[in-house]
């Protein structure tokens, strides 16, 4: 999901993964489109969750990443992204600095990184977000 901080100019992409069976996010990362960043989301991702099939978009850096036996890239088509997709309508509607176009924004990544934290653990805790 895209989003800025500071100004519109300067984007940041958040990254998300997600249980596909109890929909709980797992780790999350801010960043741009790089492989770098996608590291950091797969080593924020616990051992346990490292073991299943990962479902993602096609994006290269997913696939630089994950390692091929595990990783199933796909597009919206196939269905296996829309949980992630719909989690991001959620998100915009509780907190404004995560809406595409807004008077509301981090001037900080890390104050950014910390309202995404904060929803993500109301989120998992009372599973309705």
């Amino acid at each position: 999901m895209r989003s800025f901080v500071f100004r519109s100019k300067d984007k940041v992409r958040v990254w998300i993964a997600m249980n596909g069976e109890s929909r709980e996010i797992v780790a999350s990362a801010c960043g741009d489109r790089s492989e770098n960043t996608s590291r950091i989301l797969w080593d924020r991702v616990l051992s346990a969750y490292k073991e299943a099939i990962v479902f993602s978009d096609c994006w290269r850096a997913y696939q630089a990443v994950i390692p091929t036996e595990r990783h199933r890239p796909g597009g919206k088509e196939t269905g296996e992204t829309a949980y992630i997709e719909r989690w991001n309508n959620p998100l915009r509607q509780h907190l404004a600095r995560f809406v595409r176009k807004t008077l509301s924004f981090s001037k900080w990544i890390k104050i950014h990184e910390i309202g995404l934290k904060l929803f993500i653990h109301r989120y998992n805790t009372k599973g309705s977000g």
